[in-house]
C-alpha cells in the first residue's frame, strides 16, 4: 500500500519562503512519478511540479506560475521536498504529495495521494 506523508506548510509573508515534504517508500519514489498539486478554495486542484527519477528516466517539470520561484526534489531525507520561495498570495492553496504512474499534469494520472497542508499567503 503506497502511503504519502505531507509536513510542512504554514503562514508566510508575501515574497517569503516555505518548504514542504513528502515521505514515501523508496519504491513509490523510484516506481511512480512524485508530484505536487494545489486545490483553493472553490478552485479545481492544480499541477504545480513533478518529479520522476526511475531507472529508465530521470525528469522534473513546473507549472508556468510557479517556475523559477519553486523547486521539487528529494532530500537526504529521501523526501520530496516542494521548495516555495517569493511566494505570493495567489499561491495560497492546500498543497497535495501525489504519486502516479503515468506522470502527467492533472489529478486522475495520480493513484496515491496525501492528506494535504495549508499554505497561506499573507499580502
Amino acid at each position: 500500500q503506497v502511503q504519502l506523508l505531507e509536513s510542512g506548510g504554514g503562514l508566510v509573508q508575501t515574497g517569503g519562503s516555505l518548504r514542504l515534504s513528502c515521505a514515501a517508500s523508496e519504491y513509490t519514489f523510484k516506481t511512480y512519478t512524485m508530484a505536487w498539486f494545489r486545490q483553493a478554495p472553490g478552485k479545481e486542484r492544480e499541477f504545480v511540479a513533478a518529479m520522476n527519477m526511475s531507472e529508465s528516466s530521470a525528469w522534473y517539470t513546473y507549472t508556468p506560475s510557479v517556475k523559477g520561484r519553486f523547486t521539487i526534489f528529494r532530500d537526504v531525507a529521501k523526501r520530496t521536498v516542494l521548495q516555495m520561495n517569493s511566494l505570493k498570495p495567489e499561491d495560497t492553496a492546500v498543497y497535495y504529495c501525489a504519486a502516479g504512474p503515468l506522470g502527467g499534469m492533472v489529478a486522475r494520472d495520480y493513484d496515491y495521494w496525501g492528506q494535504g497542508t495549508q499554505v497561506t499567503v499573507s499580502s
